[in-house]
């Protein structure tokens, strides 16, 4: 049976180094300039949900919307074809309700009936965007401790450098392409950071692993064998994950449109990010033998075992 052959992923480490600076500086540039474009959950505005008896195309409900005057408005599907979200940058309004189903009136045919409207203030936007990433930095934090628990401090540094680096460059895509940026795409987002993770304990056990067992190999060795070994894996986990999120973001209707995209990015560049960002980072912080071989005792069992 013959060896499997090791792709010298580390030999391309500068290239990679560079392409993640430069995907990081577009991001961060954007979210400078730009910034994130927050739906209503984070700046407030209203809910409103109507019934059709018969089926309206959204394109007709947002142009008559608009000729109304109700610009900026988000119009969804929201269980089934006659069932239709309408979201709008506005003020609370007791007749909010009565005027847009009195607009909408005007060019359908059948009945109309409102269901519900809600106003979502933007002190509770406010308050969404302090906890939303208050949450975010405290997944990134308890991480790098479990990280540091679980393997050495280097491997819970790469891990961490690895997560920012896919959380910066999702918020990046949405930064420049403005879509809004809802409750669904932060829960996505944190979804990106445990996925990432996965991936990235899964290589780093095994780098830890090959350290123990090939005393005579240089860390880029151990590293290149280390994603060798693991490489199968993970384009089995990465591509069957991205084909469920291609249908959901193609077939999965607009209410989830944005959640399916952010986890897509977010998948394909913590795969990326799970080869080249967590090892470049270990390799930068000089990684070595010394510094996960056990002590003399337990290396000693470990060289008797059969």
């Amino acid at each position: 049976m013959s060896e499997q052959k090791i792709i010298n992923f580390m030999g391309q480490r500068k290239i990679a180094a560079t392409f993640s600076l430069l995907l990081l500086l577009l991001s961060i540039g954007s979210l400078a300039v730009k910034g994130l474009n927050f739906g209503l959950d984070f700046t407030g505005g209203t809910l409103v949900e109507v019934n059709y008896s018969v089926a309206e195309p959204l394109q007709n409900v947002r142009n008559t919307l608009e000729k109304s005057g109700y610009n900026g408005a988000v119009v969804v599907n929201f269980g089934s074809d006659t069932d239709v979200l309408v979201r709008l940058p506005h003020g609370q309004s007791d007749q909010l309700g009565a005027e847009i189903i009195a607009a909408l009136s005007q060019d359908v045919n059948g009945a109309i009936e409102l269901r519900r409207v809600e106003f979502v203030g933007p002190q509770v936007g406010d308050e969404l965007k302090e906890q939303g990433g208050l949450a975010m930095l405290m997944a990134l934090g308890l991480v790098m401790l479990y990280v540091a628990m679980r393997f050495q401090l280097k491997f819970s540094v790469g891990a961490v450098s690895a997560l920012i680096h896919d959380v910066i460059v999702t918020l990046g895509v949405f930064s420049i392409l403005q879509i809004d940026f809802d409750l669904t795409v932060l829960a996505a987002v944190l979804a990106v950071i445990g996925y990432s993770l996965n991936d990235t304990i899964v290589v780093s056990d095994r780098i830890r692993e090959n350290f123990i067992k090939i005393r005579k190999a240089t860390p880029i060795e151990v590293i290149n064998i280390s994603l060798t070994e693991t490489l199968a894996r993970t384009i089995v986990t990465s591509l069957t994950t991205v084909l469920v999120l291609v249908a959901l973001f193609v077939f999965g209707g607009e209410m989830i449109h944005s959640f399916a995209l952010a986890l897509l990015v977010g998948v394909v560049i913590g795969t990326y990010s799970s080869i080249y960002v967590a090892s470049n980072v270990l390799l930068a912080m000089d990684i070595s033998k010394e510094d996960l071989i056990p002590p003399a005792k337990e290396a000693a069992e470990i060289d008797d075992l059969p």
